[in-house]
């Protein structure tokens, strides 16, 4: 089954952080013609169009209910191209770029490739169909300043919200957190956790005593895949993250601005990290299949209980807490670490790090902006609010109640048993998580109210679903962690959770010095961390770290590293002002 979820929040992998385009008055410079997007799109000539979109899991045709609905509404389908999919890295990208057309839509990072696309003529200059789009335009301020200082509407938000911007963004569960089996902890007396390494032997005791899976395949208390990585190893870089740390380019920056290091100090967050997947190995809990698997691969072994722990709520409890399994009072919960302080992005009014665009050379940009335009819609924020919180399609998986939203006997099926229900043919059949939207980029946060109901387009803030959400693994979860009924609820009571404000910051583009010594010194910092994860002893994993450290320094380490400390830095200041302006 298809895996759409991405890590946007932490990580673009191919796609640097951006900072883009701008709009006069309205958004249409005096000397460009408006021209409206008000059509029926339905009775259009048939259209494919590509998107290059950075941060999608899916290569191809959008197919199943999303790709049908789409059909439907603007006779129009979406051929993806992800680089993610395609081999990773740079080069789909530079290859469409000298080619001079990189899709009809992108889904790109704010900051240096979408200057260089509008800089290069290969974004569209929006602004003609700006003033018709009712929807996006509800989000001016944020439109506005996305595409400050340049001489039209070039790019549109991406989870973009109308929260505080002190306020978590992630819902009932942060992004990030040590979420482990809690049946098989539960099984083991609840041992005390103290600190990450702590995990260890808890997940050795828990593996020990379920070496199987329900499908007769080996079971591993963690499981990693190369994907996503670009500046780090990604799988290194969320550890960091349980003590309040994020990544800024080679800097690690503590989320409240009190430290700043580079990943490669001997006391970072980051080669800690490293140290816990070797020590991790070096006891048998990491999946050996971890260096040539990609991320559809290890979702799957989430799925059939192949994995004991997840750095990600939308990794372990997506792909294995379905209604049946938690009825039997098994799945992921976070585990009580006593001294984690984990990171949470704030609701973002500017907009989160990815952004939409029209690319220059489309055949039809008024049908493309139609759909932009649609995305923030609430039908459209329905539908593609990612399949950990989006409600999904009106009628189908949900319906009004007269106590509000519900999700329909079918959405509970299709939405909290895994996703493989079949969809009736005429919504577009197939399983449903196959059928939902490949673009993994949300308009508008999930959060934030659904004018249609009055509640978070999440539904996991419904009082219908919270009603019937108790269950087994979740009472005894609750039971042990002092009665909280949500991970955020446990974090915050806790003084355990650190809200970095969101404020939309852009990271400046690198000059031409700056990125060719980046990417030299990513390059073996990514080789030498697998390698040093799966040292032979610890002799080896000691030399690895210096190697790796004395290669990045003659390749230009500490110069790139004093950018990124430098931009981590102004980041905090952004953040300090749009707290102080908007929350």
């Amino acid at each position: 089954m298809r895996s759409r979820k991405a890590i946007a929040m932490l990580v673009v992998p191919l796609l640097g952080a951006l900072s883009l385009a701008a709009c006069t008055g309205s958004g249409t410079p005096d000397d460009v013609e408006a021209a409206s997007i008000d059509q029926d799109w339905s009775k259009a000539e048939p259209l494919t169009i590509d998107v290059f979109d950075g941060v999608a899991n899916f290569q191809g045709i959008q197919d199943g209910w999303f790709g049908k609905l789409v059909k439907d509404k603007f006779n129009m389908e979406l051929n993806i191209l992800a680089p993610n999919v395609a081999g990773g890295g740079d080069t789909l990208y530079n290859t469409r770029v000298a080619a001079g057309e990189l899709g009809d839509l992108v889904i790109i990072g704010k900051g240096q490739q979408a200057d260089e696309l509008v800089e290069g003529g290969l974004l569209l200059d929006a602004s003609p169909y700006y003033e018709s789009m009712k929807n996006v335009s509800a989000y001016d301020t944020a439109v506005q300043y996305l595409n400050e200082g340049k001489d039209g509407v070039y790019a549109f938000p991406t989870l973009v919200s109308t929260l505080k911007p002190t306020e978590p963004s992630e819902g009932v569960d942060p992004t990030f957190g040590p979420y482990l089996r809690w049946d098989y902890y539960a099984e083991a007396g609840y041992p005390e956790i103290g600190t990450l390494e702590d995990l260890l032997p808890v997940l050795k005791e828990m593996q020990d005593a379920h070496p199987k899976a329900d499908n007769g395949k080996p079971t591993y208390a963690l499981s990693l895949f190369k994907d996503w990585d670009g500046n780090l190893m990604t799988m290194a870089g969320q550890p960091p993250a349980l003590y309040g740390y994020e990544h800024v380019g080679f800097a690690e920056a503590k989320g409240d601005g009190s430290d700043y290091h580079g990943i490669l100090d001997p006391e970072s967050e980051y080669v800690r990290a490293l140290k816990f997947y070797y020590e991790a190995n070096q006891m048998g809990l990491v999946d050996p299949e971890s260096t040539t698997q990609n991320y559809d691969t290890m979702f799957a072994k989430y799925q059939t209980g192949q994995v004991l722990l997840s750095w990600w709520p939308w990794l372990g409890q997506k792909a294995y807490n379905t209604e049946s399994n938690m009825a039997k009072g098994k799945g992921f919960e976070i585990a009580p670490m006593q001294d984690q302080t984990v990171l949470s992005r704030g609701a973002d009014v500017y907009g989160g790090t990815l952004v939409y665009g029209i690319g220059s050379k489309a055949e039809d940009p008024a049908r493309i902006a139609a759909f932009i335009d649609w995305l923030y819609s609430p039908e459209g924020i329905e539908v593609n609010s990612g399949d950990n919180t989006g409600a999904g399609p009106l009628g189908l998986t949900w319906e009004d109640g007269p106590d509000g939203p519900v999700l329909t006997d079918f959405g509970r099926e299709a939405i909290l048993e895994g996703g493989s229900a079949k969809v009736p043919a005429e919504w577009g059949g197939g399983a449903y998580a196959d059928g939902g939207s490949s673009l993994n980029a949300s308009a508008v946060l999930p959060n934030d109210e659904d004018p249609r109901t009055g509640y978070p387009y999440n539904y996991k803030f419904w009082p219908s679903y919270l009603k019937t959400s108790g269950n087994p693994l979740t009472e005894d979860w609750s039971e042990h962690v002092g009665g909280a009924t949500t991970t955020m609820e446990y974090l915050q009571s806790n003084d355990m959770l650190l809200v970095a404000p969101g404020a939309s910051f852009t990271t400046p583009a690198d000059d031409s010095e700056t990125e060719t010594l980046r990417n030299q010194v990513k390059a073996t910092i990514v080789e030498h961390s697998w390698k040093m994860a799966f040292a032979k002893d610890e002799a080896e994993f000691d030399s690895l770290l210096a190697e790796m450290q004395e290669t990045a320094n003659g390749l230009g380490y500490e110069k790139v590293l004093e950018v990124d400390i430098a931009n981590a830095k102004a980041q905090n200041e952004a953040r300090a002002a749009v707290a102080k302006e908007f929350g």
